[in-house]
């Protein structure tokens, strides 16, 4: 224990005991013995309330307008620097000491709430903070707002429908609004003025052009806002509806025009890997409102491939790899805010074709090849500590394997060794440390992609010694068994794979052809694939994360302004 937590442990004994305490706060008839001096160093109100604000020598002071839990929490603050507050009391406690005057338990009453954001409270949160003038969490609940938008309108609270027409204009004309498709805007606007429509109708002329009506397809267009009671008996809604008809119809109209320019997307797919094009690492950032590509950064210092990419608590790692010569132990991270890359602990173990993924706070690497023989070891990465430490190791040795975190476990599928392509998948429980084989899948598969989705398991594509795959399996861990499902538009192996938007996307890669630039999604509730824009540059054995939320989100993403 540090000397100043002994210190606060021994002043909140003498507190509870009374010792030397040289004055009382009374609070609704409940009387808290303090030390005027410890409460004066920590509040600007106490220590005024004790100096200037009464007699020097009184000792019983009359709190009002706070409860006797709240106050007990403040005082324990005071002493201990220790605070514990439920999601009920939080509010009242930032309030009063907002009013108090005590600085610290502000900022920890603050942090404690954006922890505790969700779509039913984040609108009261940011009038709430604005009222109190705690500017950093209005912002937060803020820009919560935008990005959990269509949660926000549909909550159980209701607060939504409470806005004012400035809020809602305000909201809805954000780059950042977080929608897959625009008419949830206009059904929004809609939910609000049905809520209150005498008073309400007029405002849907403000509200109508905040909505970004081109984006829209042309039949709801057409149907839904056009033929709309409220913006037909409206006359001044006449032209804004001419506007956005001419808008979508007209291919030459500037993306920067108020009915056409695209919003920005919450989530970023990364795509990191070496290019033969170009002899260096690239890193391309997928748009998914403008089906664009843009290349962001080269990292010159050393050629990686055969690597895993994850994303963990505001980091993207880059996990072993190779440079065809040689096979890396080492991590290193980038940071999307400020774009820096550093070196992190290395692995136990050489590991170039890795399989890497996140559980319960950890990264685990497994698998992989060491430059002489494939691996069945495996171990995992405490980010807090930049330590590795080993786990059991795993039933095959799996290079060029893939794995995912499912229910709590982990799974691992296929691979290669000793020039075999595996059937074969296991998982592991981190509670009991045991790796399990499970049910075996159809077919062999090596530079496969697996991730999971809507609680099943889907292995992907790769190369099974003969030919490259375009067939995609599932399991489903309730029953043990694998089933097949609509087959890619291309067949590939060593690709990145990843979920964005509840899409699951595959990224370039390679196949008989060669390398690919190709890239395409799977709508799970379709069960089909769909095409979307190539990378900017073929690449085999490139990795992916998503990175969601990110308040420098136009760092990664077309520039909106002047797009054609």
């Amino acid at each position: 224990m540090s000397e100043d937590r002994k210190l606060c442990g021994l002043l909140n004994e003498m507190r509870l005991d009374g010792s030397l305490c040289d004055a009382v706060l009374r609070v609704d008839e409940v009387d808290f013995k303090v030390h005027k001096n410890i409460l004066s160093a920590y509040s600007p109100y106490f220590r005024a309330l004790f100096t200037r604000w009464s007699n020097l020598d009184q000792s019983v002071y009359n709190i009002n307008g706070v409860s006797p839990e709240i106050m007990d929490l403040i005082i324990h603050y005071m002493y201990t620097q220790d605070i514990q507050v439920t999601t009920d009391e939080v509010e009242t406690l930032l309030a009063t000491a907002n009013y108090l005057l005590i600085q610290d338990l502000v900022m920890s009453c603050c942090e404690f709430i954006q922890e505790h954001l969700n779509p039913d409270n984040c609108l009261r949160i940011w009038q709430y903070a604005d009222t109190h003038s705690c500017y950093e969490l209005r912002d937060q609940a803020y820009m919560y707002t935008l990005h959990h938008f269509e949660d926000v309108v549909f909550s159980q609270s209701g607060k939504f429908l409470e806005l004012t027409v400035e809020q809602l204009s305000d909201i809805l004309e954000k780059d950042e609004l977080n929608i897959k498709e625009e008419k949830t805007a206009f059904q929004a606007v809609f939910l609000w003025i049905r809520y209150d429509p005498s008073v309400r109708t007029q405002h849907i002329v403000n509200l109508l052009p905040k909505v970004r009506l081109a984006l829209v397809t042309q039949e709801y267009f057409l149907e839904n806002i056009k033929k709309n009671p409220v913006v037909s008996s409206v006359c001044e809604c006449q032209p804004i509806i001419a506007h956005a008809m001419k808008a979508m119809y007209v291919s030459n109209t500037r993306h920067s025009h108020l009915f056409t320019r695209p919003r920005l997307p919450y989530s970023i797919l990364f795509a990191i890997g070496f290019s033969e094009e170009s002899s260096k690492n690239i890193v391309e950032t997928y748009d998914s409102r403008l089906d664009s590509w843009m290349c962001i950064s080269s990292r010159e210092e050393q050629v990686r491939i055969y690597h895993g990419t994850l994303y963990f608590d505001g980091l993207v790692y880059v996990i072993g790899g190779s440079d065809l010569v040689e096979y890396f132990n080492t991590m290193c991270t980038f940071d999307p805010l400020d774009g820096m890359w550093n070196e992190a602990a290395p692995m136990h173990s050489r590991r170039g074709y890795v399989s890497v993924t996140v559980l319960d706070g950890f990264i685990y690497a497994m698998g992989g090849f060491d430059g002489t023989v494939s691996l069945n070891t495996a171990e995992c990465y405490q980010p807090s500590t930049n330590q590795w430490s080993l786990i059991p190791s795993m039933h095959e040795q799996r290079s060029d394997a893939s794995a995912a975190t499912l229910n709590g476990k982990i799974y691992i599928c296929g691979g290669f060794s000793e020039n075999k392509h595996h059937f074969t998948a296991e998982c592991f429980d981190p509670y009991s440390n045991q790796w399990t084989l499970i049910e075996p899948m159809h077919m062999p598969r090596s530079g496969l992609g697996v991730i999971a989705l809507n609680n099943q398991l889907f292995a992907i594509g790769g190369f099974g010694g003969f030919s490259w795959m375009q067939s995609i399996e599932a399991f489903n861990p309730r029953t043990n068994s694998w089933r097949f499902l609509s087959p890619m538009l291309n067949p590939r192996s060593n690709f990145g794979i990843e979920v964005m938007d509840g899409h699951l996307y595959v990224i370039g890669g390679c196949n008989n052809k060669g390398t690919t630039s190709r890239c395409e999604y799977y709508d799970v509730y379709k069960d089909e694939w769909f095409h979307v824009q190539n990378l900017n540059i073929s690449r085999s054995a490139v990795s992916c994360c998503v990175v969601s939320g990110l308040p420098n989100v136009t760092d990664y993403t077309t520039e909106r302004d002047g797009l054609l």
